[in-house]
């Protein structure tokens, strides 16, 4: 009787032998949806209003440093907030103490010159020469 049930169930139930591709294709629309929104979210960085001029764009052969004082003065390391007092221990870090490196200092209209100059003062303190202070064009 065992004999007779092992193979009724053994004809009873075949390999499946096509793929079923809907729960990839479900997945895959999922994370492009997630990396559509979170694209934009990634590149943008400390929102601040930067003033306009008409200069060119610098061409950089390394990946600069990119400072950020906003609108309130704070300052942010990439998207890390740091204080004033620690900014050039920090820079020095993250550099590792290539003073080569570029700095790009962007800095919200609003903020007065002496919170920038503060800022670039640190800058230069820490030995950092190359340091570009980035505006919108004209045309936006």
């Amino acid at each position: 009787m065992s004999r007779r049930f092992q193979r009724k169930t053994a004809k009873r139930y075949k390999p499946l032998s096509e793929i079923n591709v809907t729960p990839f294709v479900d997945v895959m629309l999922v994370l492009l949806i997630v990396f559509m929104i979170s694209a934009p979210l990634l590149t943008a960085g400390v929102e601040v209003n930067l003033p306009r001029t008409t200069a060119a764009p610098l061409r950089a052969k390394k990946e600069p440093i990119i400072l950020t004082v906003n609108r309130e003065g704070d300052v942010f390391i990439q998207n890390q907030k740091i204080p004033l007092h620690f900014l050039e221990k920090k820079l020095r870090a993250v550099t590792h103490a290539n003073q080569d490196t570029t700095i790009y200092v962007r800095a919200d209209q609003k903020n007065k010159y002496g919170r920038v100059m503060a800022v670039m003062g640190h800058i230069t303190k820490a030995g950092f020469q190359n340091v570009a202070l980035v505006t919108e064009t004209q045309g936006g």
